[in-house]
C-alpha cells in the first residue's frame, strides 16, 4: 500500500462535509486515477511534500494523452487534485506551493497567506503551525472560510493583513482574544480601532512615586516612603503594563 492510499481512503469522509453524493463519486474517481498515475510513473512512495510542479504538469500531460479528456473535464480532474493537496495541507502535510502550480487558483494561495498571517500575529510560526495542524491541535481548514470572506471584503491579501494587524493590536492591548471572524465583525470600525494606551506611572531614578495629600513621595525597593524634595521636572513617566 502506497503512502497516499490511507489518506485517499479518508479523503471522502472530508468531502462529505461539502459535497453532494454525485460530486463525491466524481472526485473519488479522479483521485483513483491520480493514484493510478502515481503507480504508473513509480511515484507511489513519494511524499506529498516532495511532489514538484513538474510532476503535476506531467500528470496534466498524461491526462491529455492517455485519458484523452476534454479540456473542461481536465480542469475538473486538476481541481480535484488541487483540492486534495489543499486537504493534505490542512492536516499538516506539506504540498507543492500552490502559487507555483499552474492549475492552482490564485485565490486559494492568497487565502493561505491570510490564514498564515493570522497565526503569525498570534505568535505561531509557520513551522509550529504545520506541527500543530499535524497533531490536530489546530484545525487549519476551520479558518479558510473566514479568510476567504475577508479576502473578498478587503480585495487583496495585503489589505486583509492590514486589517488583521489593526484588530490584533486593538485586542492585545485590552487582553482580548480575536479570530478572523472578529476582523470581519470589526471591518466597519477599523479606522477607529486604536490600541489602548498603556498607563504611565511616575518614577524617580528607577523608584516608583506616588502623590499623597498634594506631595510627591518616592518608594524604595524595601517599600519605604520618602518625601520627594526635587523638582517635578525630574520625575520620569514610564508606560507600565
Amino acid at each position: 500500500m502506497n503512502c497516499y492510499r490511507k489518506i485517499i481512503d479518508f479523503f471522502p469522509d472530508f468531502l462529505k462535509k461539502s459535497s453532494s453524493e454525485s460530486d463525491l463519486k466524481r472526485k473519488s474517481r479522479h483521485l483513483d486515477y491520480f493514484e493510478k498515475w502515481l503507480n504508473l510513473v513509480e511515484k507511489s512512495e513519494i511524499k506529498p511534500q516532495n511532489l514538484t510542479v513538474c510532476d503535476l504538469e506531467d500528470y496534466k500531460k498524461f491526462l491529455l494523452k492517455t485519458k484523452k479528456v476534454k479540456k473542461s473535464t481536465l480542469n475538473q480532474y486538476l481541481a480535484t487534485v488541487r483540492f486534495f493537496l489543499e486537504f493534505l495541507t490542512s492536516i499538516g502535510i506539506d504540498c507543492p506551493p500552490p502559487e507555483n502550480a499552474r492549475f492552482e487558483e490564485k485565490k486559494e494561495s492568497e487565502i493561505q497567506k491570510i490564514v498564515n498571517y493570522y497565526f503569525e500575529t498570534k505568535g505561531i510560526t509557520l513551522e509550529k503551525l504545520k506541527v500543530d495542524a499535524r497533531k490536530k491541535k489546530i484545525v487549519y481548514s476551520r479558518h479558510t472560510k473566514p479568510a476567504k470572506d475577508l479576502l473578498e471584503l478587503a480585495g487583496s491579501p495585503e489589505d486583509a493583513k492590514r486589517a488583521i494587524k489593526k484588530v490584533s493590536l486593538w485586542a492585545k492591548s485590552r487582553n482580548l482574544d480575536y479570530t478572523l471572524e472578529t476582523v470581519l465583525k470589526k471591518w466597519m470600525e477599523l479606522d477607529s480601532l486604536k490600541p489602548k494606551e498603556k498607563e504611565k506611572k511616575p518614577f524617580y531614578k528607577g523608584d516608583r512615586m506616588v502623590k499623597s495629600r498634594g506631595k510627591w513621595h518616592v518608594i524604595d525597593a524595601e517599600g519605604e516612603w520618602f518625601e520627594f524634595a526635587g523638582d517635578e521636572e525630574e520625575i520620569e513617566w514610564k508606560e507600565v503594563d
